[in-house]
């Protein structure tokens, strides 16, 4: 099964883009969106995206032009759940999740503190509350994939510079703690699990040519659960999809 997880920044804006044209080369069997910032209703591109063999399934945020995940499979799942059940994450479109007979797959957008104090306890708020809403629902679904921009850079390896960035939301020490403790409860972290080299990021800022320059951060993640450790067969970011300031990040598990 191929995963791609993919913060398009605007699923309208990344159509224009040429993705679907990417979306069909890439040939994935579930592809994890987040912040699609729409809802289908206002898309006129659903009919191709069938056509390129994709059932899809949205949550958009309440608030129009904002947040929001989608996931788009060619297998026909066997459950969606929308939601977390967690009223004030639901509102924002947070998190989707689909249940195959072998594996479940969640797109997550966790949220960013970095526009000032008020979003940063929420987005601790976040941690504490769906963290402990995971670790109940690793037991329930031991075989889980939990896709998604986490909005946090877990080692200074995956980010830039880590000195500058020591007191930036995204990298702050209870963040990566925060990160520590998830993984530690019984999930791994797919890329690093098979991809140990520095200069691996996922999003750059628009500003000072950070691209070009790969001046990144790594905080999109495709995190399994232990019972699939074996399964990972290959993971990857593809740095050259450029429909979004993020880039995909892939996970092939032999199921």
């Amino acid at each position: 099964m191929k995963i791609i997880t993919y913060n398009v920044n605007g699923i309208r804006s990344a159509i224009s883009k040429n993705w679907l044209s990417w979306l069909q080369a890439t040939d994935a069997d579930v592809v994890c969106l987040q912040e699609i910032k729409a809802s289908p209703d206002v898309l006129t591109d659903l009919l191709l995206i069938e056509q390129l063999g994709y059932q899809h399934y949205w949550y958009p945020a309440e608030k129009k032009g904002y947040s929001g995940t989608a996931i788009f499979t060619k297998e026909t799942p066997k459950h969606i759940e929308y939601g977390c059940g967690i009223e004030d994450f639901d509102r924002e479109g947070r998190c989707i999740r689909v249940d195959f007979e072998e594996v479940s797959v969640m797109s997550v957008y966790f949220p960013s503190g970095s526009s000032g104090d008020e979003r940063q306890s929420f987005k601790f708020r976040f941690l504490d509350e769906f963290g402990a809403y995971l670790n109940q629902l690793k037991w329930a679904y031991p075989k889980l994939v939990v896709s998604g921009d986490y909005n946090i850079c877990h080692k200074p390896i995956d980010i830039h510079n880590p000195k500058s960035n020591a007191n930036s939301s995204g990298f702050l020490p209870a963040e990566r703690e925060w990160m520590d403790e998830f993984c530690d409860s019984g999930f791994i972290d797919s890329f690093r699990y098979l991809n140990k080299e520095p200069h691996n990021y996922t999003w750059w800022s628009f500003r000072a040519n950070s691209r070009a320059k790969n001046l990144g951060w790594r905080i999109d993640y495709n995190m399994v659960t232990s019972e699939l450790q074996s399964a990972i067969k290959r993971a990857a970011i593809l740095p050259e999809a450029k429909h979004s300031d993020h880039c995909p990040v892939l996970l092939e598990l032999a199921l």
